[in-house]
C-alpha cells in the first residue's frame, strides 16, 4: 500500500477500539507475568491468532510527562531498549503521525530485528491521555528486517485520584511479529518485554 488512509476516521476507530479493550471484564484475562513494576495479563486476540496483552502499573510521575516518553518523539529512543531507530514519516493534525521504527533482536536472536510502520494518535481520555497506534502496510520494507504488524495497541494514562503526582498506566498490545517463529517464544518475549517497558520507563522518568 503506497497511500495513507484518511487520518480522522482512522483515529476515531482506533480510539473506540482501545476504549472497548479497556472495558473488558477482569474475568476474561489470564495472568501472564507479575513484577514489582507491572502486572501483565493476556487473552485471545480477536484480530489475529496470537494474544491481546494487558499491562498495568503505577508510575510515579504526572500524565503528560509519562505520555511524552511513550508516544513518538525524541524521548522514546533514549530509554526504550527494544527500539533501535525511529523516523516520523508523515505528520497530520491533532497529534497524529505515521512513524517507522525498528526493534532489536530478542531471545538470543531467535526473534530477529523487526520493522514496523505505525499510525499513531494521542488524545484526551477522562482526566488523562490515551496514546494509541496501529500498523499500516506502507513504504518499502528495508533489507535485513522482517516487517511486523501491530494490531490496535495503546496506553491509557490517568492520574491516581488519591495522589495526582502518580499515574496509572494501562497498556493493550497485540503484536504480530510475522516470520517463522515458535509461538511459545513470542509469548515469552511479549510478557517480559511489557514488564521491562515499565521498569525502563520508570528509570527514564527519574533521570
Amino acid at each position: 500500500m503506497d497511500f495513507l488512509p484518511d487520518s480522522a476516521p482512522l483515529a476515531t476507530k482506533l480510539r473506540n477500539t482501545l476504549i472497548q479493550y479497556h472495558s473488558i471484564e477482569d474475568s476474561e484475562w489470564r495472568l501472564a507475568k507479575r513484577t514489582k513494576d507491572a502486572t501483565v495479563w493476556r487473552k485471545q486476540s480477536e484480530e489475529f491468532s496470537g494474544y491481546l496483552y494487558k499491562a498495568q502499573g503505577v508510575v510515579e510521575d504526572v500524565v503528560n510527562r509519562i505520555v511524552d516518553h511513550i508516544r513518538p518523539g525524541p524521548y522514546r529512543l533514549d530509554w526504550d531498549s527494544l527500539m533501535t531507530t525511529m523516523d516520523i514519516m508523515e505528520t497530520f493534525e491533532e497529534n497524529c503521525c505515521v512513524m517507522r521504527y525498528t526493534t532489536a533482536g530478542q531471545l538470543w536472536n531467535i526473534i530477529a530485528p523487526r520493522e514496523f510502520v505505525d499510525f499513531s494518535y494521542t488524545t484526551n481520555y477522562k482526566d488523562g491521555l490515551l496514546t494509541c497506534g496501529i500498523s499500516l502496510d506502507y513504504g518499502e520494507v528495508r533489507p535485513n528486517f522482517v516487517r511486523g504488524f501491530n494490531h490496535p495497541c495503546g496506553w491509557f494514562c490517568v492520574p491516581l485520584k488519591d495522589c495526582p503526582s502518580h499515574s496509572l498506566l494501562t497498556g493493550y498490545i497485540q503484536t504480530e511479529l510475522r516470520g517463522m517463529l515458535p509461538q511459545s517464544a513470542v509469548d515469552t518475549a511479549m510478557s517480559s518485554t511489557l514488564a521491562n517497558f515499565y521498569s525502563d520507563l520508570k528509570k527514564a522518568l527519574k533521570t
